[in-house]
């Protein structure tokens, strides 16, 4: 037994010796891994703890988590954007902020002389001035406002919107890069809210210019600019119409509409496409109350805004072309009427005496299909479409007359300083001419109207409410001269002329010298 003891206790010293070096083995194992994966720091702390505390922290930090891998992305080694970065970073240095100052008297009351409709006013909502009692002469204030705008070449020129500069004493242009420049007005064009500025600098960042016809609906549009003042922005979205107009903004209007996001601020800055050409002015927007962006909203044309900047670094001025007709939309009625199987065109309503479309021969009832083979949408494109051209040029319409179509030779002349605008048609509705009441037009009352004292027609004394013909735009103090394109001299004629129609009625109606197209 006791040997056999003896040879136990030998065995167990054997196997404890035996694990102890299986141990140490695993230990420096288990040390060589932690010494790869720690900092040295940490061992060092591990190495006072002795071989037990050692054995308790390699133990317990292999039995954690491993590290995360992370796969980084490689350096930038001018892979393509996804976005539209390089498009933006190509623009926006081209884009400036203007600063506009402007001086305005402050009445007794403490408040400005400003127009409340004024661009300083409605965007930037300057607080009255406070008020000055006891001085002879009303106080002055400096208002502040801030637009966007646009620089078209390196040597300075910078197109913007009217609305921006009207009126500013003093105008200071910002670049991204951090330079300033003073700027002076070279010209300006309220009826299409254009403006060109020029800043004394050289090797300017500027833009490349796109061209607008070419735009369609759906393409993508960006919006540059100074939103709110808060610094240079991008928005995006689509072009969501073309040759918007009658909008009663400006009086020569055929905008680019846009969902790209435009706030007060964007007015003068960048409308681009994704190639980051320039195409538009940004100019507008519909708010219905708000103050910012609704999702509509407008720019100028870029081949309006380059032809209107053209025209006054080279002229000072910019001059518009003259036909002398004054257009219609060629309504579903109208259209009817004219034995025309669509609405495309604009119908000539009236002829100025001795103006070119007189001179040239065409007459009322024409409908002008395409000028020099571009074909004609609608009058107001008609009317951008001369607007556009130059003075005593010579330019080819092609007009239809009782259904014949006709090519016209036109010069054109300067538009003068007042004309009268286009009268749209009224809508149309069927039916004879139920509640409408006339009588013989006589001298007298040609003379109130403000018609020669040998006008033919009968005079429209009342137009009831509720009926088709008030529906269609006819009123009272109408001189009717036509009726389904034949002449009515008095009553007796209209009486016959209205008996024959027997559902839809076209009217040649004279409104205080003008004359327009109605169907009823």
């Amino acid at each position: 037994m006791g040997r056999e003891r003896v040879q136990l206790i030998e065995d167990d010293e054997q196997e404890s010796q035996r694990s102890r070096i299986r141990y140490e083995i695993e230990l420096e194992a288990r040390m060589s891994i932690f010494q790869q994966s720690r900092p040295k720091v940490w061992l060092a702390l591990a190495l006072t703890l002795g071989l037990t505390g050692i054995g308790i922290a390699a133990n317990s930090l292999t039995n954690s988590n491993p590290p995360a891998v992370l796969k980084m992305a490689a350096p930038d080694a001018g892979t393509s954007h996804t976005g539209f970065a390089p498009v933006v970073k190509r623009v926006m240095p081209a884009v400036v902020k203007i600063e506009s100052t402007k001086v305005t008297k402050v009445s007794a009351d403490g408040f400005s002389s400003q127009r409340p409709d004024s661009p300083f006013g409605q965007f930037f909502g300057e607080m009255p001035g406070r008020q000055n009692r006891g001085m002879r002469e009303a106080p002055q204030r400096r208002e502040q406002g801030v637009g966007s705008g646009v620089i078209m070449t390196s040597d300075g020129y910078i197109l913007t919107n009217n609305h921006v500069i009207d009126g500013a004493t003093g105008l200071l242009v910002k670049l991204v890069d951090g330079r300033e420049f003073k700027a002076r007005v070279i010209g300006a064009d309220p009826k299409s809210d254009i403006a060109v500025l020029k800043v004394d600098g050289t090797n300017l960042p500027y833009v490349t210019v796109g061209d607008s016809a070419k735009l369609q609906v759906g393409d993508f549009a960006l919006a540059i600019g100074n939103p709110f003042g808060v610094g240079q922005s991008v928005t995006m979205g689509i072009v969501s119409a073309t040759g918007r107009s009658q909008l009663g903004i400006e009086e020569y209007e055929d905008f680019i509409q846009t969902d790209a996001p435009i706030n007060p601020g964007n007015s003068g800055g960048a409308l681009v496409n994704d190639r980051g050409d320039l195409i538009g002015i940004n100019t507008a927007i519909i708010a219905h109350g708000s103050a910012g962006n609704q999702g509509i909203g407008f720019a100028v044309p870029i081949n309006m805004a380059r032809n209107v900047m053209d025209q006054i670094v080279k002229d000072g001025k910019v001059t518009r072309a003259y036909l002398g007709v004054l257009p219609q939309d060629v309504s579903p009625a109208i259209a009817k009427a004219f034995g025309k199987a669509d609405t495309r065109g604009a119908l000539v309503g009236d002829v100025t005496p001795n103006s070119p479309a007189s001179r040239a021969g065409i007459e009322k009832g024409d409908i002008v299909v395409d000028v020099n083979g571009a074909q004609v949408v609608d009058s107001n494109h008609l009317r951008m479409t001369i607007s556009m051209m130059a003075p005593e040029s010579t330019q080819t319409l092609r007009v239809l007359r009782n259904g014949e179509a006709r090519s016209v030779k036109v010069q054109l002349a300067e538009l003068p300083t007042t004309t009268a605008s286009a009268k749209p048609a009224g809508d149309a509705g069927k039916g004879v001419l139920s509640g409408v009441s006339v009588e013989d037009l006589d001298p007298n009352t040609a003379s109130q109207l403000g018609l020669p004292a040998t006008a033919q027609g009968v005079v429209v004394t009342n137009v009831a409410p509720s009926s088709e013909a008030a529906a269609a735009g006819l009123k009272r103090g109408d001189v009717i001269q036509e009726v389904n394109r034949q002449a009515v001299k008095n009553s007796a004629d209209f009486d016959r002329a209205v008996g024959a129609s027997k559902e839809d009625t076209l009217l040649l109606v004279n409104r205080r010298g003008s004359t327009l197209y109605l169907a009823v």
